[in-house]
């Protein structure tokens, strides 16, 4: 049990990153994807809720859609912070990976089941960020076993 709390919160965080690679790699694309999500919501002049979360801003008054896209605009901006913190640790503390899967995964769990039946938005569709919840929870569960199996070591046999 040590063993495995080392593994997700080591003593020395470095950048040795001691897990499978397609871990490591899968990691880089939800880095760069969620960097690139959070330009929409940041610059976008709904903040992306109506042109991507179907939210209709329309139906709003105009105080409501403001504060809507408020919103939306802080949220990009946590997810740009999130990012840079993927970012960091790609290039200099790898062996946070497993840790940042585990965050990964309650911040999708939670958002897809507490916040989503909880506190509901009313949408026109299904947003992409909603339909891909279960998805990335899945995927990140299975990436953060990965980054704590460490890969079998090919011995050269004698000849």
């Amino acid at each position: 049990m040590m063993q495995l709390i080392n593994k997700i919160l080591p003593k020395n965080i470095n950048n040795t990153y001691r897990g499978q690679k397609i871990a490591l790699y899968v990691f880089y694309i939800l880095t760069a994807v969620t960097i690139w999500r959070s330009q929409h919501h940041l610059f976008a002049l709904d903040g992306g809720a109506q042109s991507i979360a179907t939210i209709p801003l329309d139906s709003f008054t105009d105080a409501g859609a403001a504060a809507v896209i408020g919103v939306f605009s802080l949220w990009g901006l946590s997810q740009l912070i999130i990012g840079i913190l993927y970012f960091i640790v790609s290039l200099r503390y790898r062996s946070l990976v497993p840790l940042m899967y585990l965050l990964v995964v309650f911040e999708y769990l939670v958002r897809a089941t507490y916040i989503s039946s909880v506190k509901p938005i009313p949408t026109a569709g299904t947003a992409p960020g909603a339909a891909a919840n279960v998805p990335v929870i899945i995927i990140a569960v299975v990436m953060f076993v990965l980054s704590l199996l460490e890969p079998k070591i090919k011995s050269k046999g004698k000849q």
